[in-house]
């Protein structure tokens, strides 16, 4: 990643998850620290196993090898940035050590698995069937397939556990801090698969929040992680008191089937085995290159590859081509959102980054269709008829709301494209042939609209796939084209490519 001057950068890999942190002091941090240090960059041992021990690899050292795997800056120091990665939510395999490289597999392609028990959390079909599908992850890739089996022992074991549980090497830490782990073929574990029971566990992403939220107001649907309040959990691994969070069980399960299946954990923040929890929208196919490279390494491609392509491809910038969802400024940068990803590009410099959504706010869907910022560093962001209001990382308690916040009528469904104007204090939100002008100091639509957008916007007839403000000028966005407009003359000063600002 690119250096750049942005104020994303200072807070480090987040991935959005709300972080509850309390006040500790500088040796409790270190604590902290060192436990997550020895829980995941410690050497693990077998029997007659030979390896670097802890008192060999001092602390400094393996703090900047977990700040290197976690592409932070590498300051050897307990930073705020890296105690913001040691306090998200995580697999319990360890990061280095005995399988950081992946394991030969299983000497067959025809698996048994069987679920063990089940999680008051869910309904048992619902458990079935996110089983189901975390294993569908990686027959879809590979020539593995996957029968379930329900008495005996079955190559892959699933359970759910607390704490302390059976022969098992790894311990759980409560709600929070570990999910789950795995063991890979050639561990005398093999084949188990074990899910933390003290977790709160959902079928869906999309979970419905029933608890009161901080306006004492029912919250809507919200992608998760979703936070509710409940008796005193703590961690020691993630330091958090009165909440917990839902976390989806196919993404957990097909992230720990990984393992299962002779994966190691990758830092690619993309790859659904990077040890980090973040919410995939369901609508996306959560393998990486990276994840899919790494299982075909083993077990090669599958005999039968789905007819529609599953790889998943990386919006290029220069293509001539290119159109855009939604683009909004955001402090001194602008994003341009497209799919899973968004462009950050900084005016006065040449470098430009691609990025994942969900690495700055998790909780956000794909496929963004309007964005804008307001007058007090406050980015919506919209899809159908709901919106998200956030400030840095942070998502307003609340939210998402539907967009008849605004004063849209009922039948207003979505947002082709909004933007904010900094002269006027007004934002412009645009839907097919019109446009609506909303006043942000008085929380209000403005009488006589919605106008047609020709009679305003001369030269901007078809339909506004994005547009955002920068140096007192619009720019308009139609596929893969882009239009100069200057409001105070009312015309439109030139056209250009979509991708003209990132220096193709």
């Amino acid at each position: 990643m690119k250096s750049l001057p942005f104020f994303l950068l200072c807070v480090g890999v987040s991935y959005g998850l709300p972080v509850f942190s309390q006040e500790r002091s500088y040796d409790q941090d270190i604590q902290l620290a060192q436990k997550y240090l020895n829980q995941f960059y410690e050497q693990e041992h077998g029997p007659g196993q030979r390896g670097w021990k802890s008192n060999n690899y001092s602390f400094v050292n393996k703090i900047q090898q977990m700040q290197r795997f976690f592409k932070l800056n590498v300051t050897g120091k307990v930073d705020a940035d890296t105690l913001k990665v040691i306090q998200q939510p995580r697999c319990g395999v360890p990061d280095v050590g005995q399988f950081v490289l992946a394991s030969p597999g299983w000497k067959k392609t025809k698996l048994t698995y069987r679920i063990v028990n089940y999680t008051p959390d869910m309904r048992q079909y619902d458990v079935d069937t996110s089983i189901q599908k975390a294993f569908e992850v990686w027959s879809t890739v590979t020539p593995l397939t996957f029968k379930r089996v329900h008495r005996g022992r079955a190559d892959i074991m699933i359970e759910f556990a607390t704490r302390v549980h059976g022969r098992c090497p790894r311990h759980f830490d409560g709600p929070l801090g570990v999910l789950g782990h795995a063991f890979p073929p050639n561990h005398p574990l093999r084949g188990n698969v074990h899910l933390d029971e003290d977790e709160k566990w959902t079928a869906s992403l999309a979970a419905q929040r029933r608890t009161v939220n901080y306006h004492g107001m029912l919250a809507e649907d919200i992608i998760n992680p979703t936070v509710k309040k409940v008796p005193e959990p703590h961690s020691p691994m993630f330091p958090i008191h009165y909440t917990t969070i839902e976390f989806n069980l196919w993404l957990v399960a097909a992230h720990e089937i990984g393992h299962a299946l002779g994966l190691a954990h990758s830092d690619d923040p993309r790859a659904l085995m990077f040890p980090n929890y973040k919410p995939i929208d369901p609508e996306d196919f959560p393998l990486s290159e990276d994840d899919i490279n790494g299982i075909q390494a083993i077990y090669g491609p599958s005999l039968n590859p789905p007819k529609k392509p599953m790889k998943p491809t990386l919006p290029k910038a220069c293509d001539p081509k290119i159109s855009f969802d939604a683009i909004t400024t955001l402090r001194r940068e602008i994003l341009f959102l497209k799919g899973r990803h968004f462009w950050r590009v900084y005016p006065t410099h040449s470098e430009v980054d691609l990025e994942l959504i969900s690495t700055f706010w998790s909780f956000l869907p794909s496929n963004i269709q309007a964005a804008y910022e307001n007058m007090n560093d406050q980015v919506f962001f919209f899809k159908d008829n709901h919106f998200w209001m956030i400030s840095g990382f942070e998502m307003h308690p609340g939210y998402p709301k539907t967009i008849d916040h605004f004063g849209f009528p009922q039948n207003i469904k979505k947002i082709d494209a909004a933007v904010f104007d900094k002269n006027s204090g007004k934002t412009y939100f645009f839907v097919g042939t019109k446009y609506w002008r909303y006043d942000e100091n008085n929380q209000s639509m403005d009488v006589g609209y919605p106008r047609k957008i020709n009679d305003d916007f001369p030269a901007i007839s078809q339909q506004v796939d994005a547009v955002f403000q920068h140096n007192g000028l619009f720019y308009f966005f139609h596929g893969s084209k882009q239009w100069e407009f200057d409001p105070n003359e009312k015309r439109v000063i030139r056209a250009m490519g979509s991708n003209s600002w990132f220096n193709c």
